[in-house]
């Protein structure tokens, strides 16, 4: 057995690589959808989030797990797009809310309907009851990382 089959059967034993793997899965399969209109995971993700009320780029940051930074560019890249507007906060002038263009909103429906298809292709080799437990043993996973 040489050295990569050795590692790799290491890795196996791990439960982190499955969720890893899986993880890496699931956002391959979503950017290859996404791709063909224009749009990354993390841009989906944001319209998505605007979907629901205008954000902050920290808020917008925090909902879509990338760091300030990488949003800060992200809403430039959409900004350019017209797929959001940028406007300062009635409570705090500095603060600048992104807020959904119809034209991302026209975008994010195309694009949530290609999402939900890969999430089905995922839940749909499951039954009900195994996604409510799958569902339900992440959530403890998560916690369990959470809580130190």
């Amino acid at each position: 057995m040489n050295a990569e089959q050795r590692i790799n059967d290491a890795l196996l034993e791990r439960l982190g690589t499955y969720v890893k793997r899986a993880e890496q899965s699931l956002m391959a399969a979503k950017n290859k959808a996404l791709r063909p209109l224009g749009l990354t995971v993390p841009q989906y993700a944001a319209l998505h989030a605007l979907s629901f009320a205008s954000l902050s780029g920290s808020q917008l940051a925090r909902v879509c797990c990338v760091t300030p930074q990488s949003m800060a560019s992200l809403l430039s890249t959409m900004e350019s797009k017209g797929l959001v507007t940028r406007a300062p906060a009635e409570v705090h002038a500095q603060v600048l809310l992104a807020t959904l263009t119809p034209k991302g909103k026209e975008l994010l429906d195309e694009a949530d309907a290609r999402a939900l298809a890969v999430e089905a292709r995922l839940s749909d080799v499951y039954t009900e009851d195994e996604v409510a437990l799958l569902r339900e043993l992440l959530d403890r996973g998560i916690r369990a990382l959470q809580e130190e």
